[in-house]
């Protein structure tokens, strides 16, 4: 059974991608950010930053994002931005497991009813990895993340968050918006909830 370490973390999907504007299935597909996912990484940076000193300073202590250019480019102009709001350059790394899901010969085409039917783990693309597996894949990489002390950014992709959202016994097939900074707190009693960060 996959679960999670029920310690908080915060999420960040990568901003936008011309595939993404065009609805386009991107998965492994390393697709740049465009001029719009920039501005928005940026405005994450300072969502992220106004959080940060609300909670007082330190509340981040380091970020960890998907090796694909899209997101790791994202953690970086949000670091940076921190660095220039007067925060302390923060740690950033790198987990392979944070990659988007391969979706196979579904890669660059419309996304369409494939993609309900793949949550619900009736139907895989040729050649893409199951929905059970990317539910393990990001586990194993979000209880890396939360295991150290301190509070953790994620950067990372849209689907891989769906899987997310499956093993914190939430609605998975929920859209993430790029570049929109959440909170994720585990409670005891009611499970996991998640925020906008305001």
């Amino acid at each position: 059974m996959t679960v999670l370490l029920p310690r908080p973390y915060w999420y960040l999907r990568h901003g936008q991608t011309d595939w993404n504007r065009a609805g386009l299935s991107q998965g492994r597909t390393d697709v740049p950010l465009n001029e719009t996912g920039i501005e928005q990484a940026v405005e994450a940076g300072r969502l992220i930053e106004q959080a940060v000193r609300a909670q007082g300073a330190g509340a981040i202590t380091r970020i960890v994002c998907s090796p694909l250019e899209r997101a790791h480019r994202t953690a970086t102009i949000v670091r940076d931005e921190l660095v220039a709001h007067g925060l302390p350059l923060l740690p950033l790394s790198v987990d392979d497991d944070l990659a988007e899901v391969c979706f196979g010969e579904q890669e660059g085409q419309p996304i369409a009813d494939w993609y309900d039917d793949w949550i619900a783990e009736q139907y895989t693309p040729p050649g893409a990895e199951r929905f059970a597996e990317l539910k393990s894949r990001a586990a194993r990489a979000l209880n890396r993340a939360t295991e150290q002390d301190g509070l953790p950014l994620v950067v990372a992709h849209g689907a891989l968050f769906r899987a997310l959202r499956a093993v914190m016994a939430l609605p998975a097939n929920v859209r993430l918006p790029n570049a929109i900074p959440l909170s994720a707190v585990h409670e005891a009693h009611t499970g996991w909830t998640l925020s906008e960060l305001p």
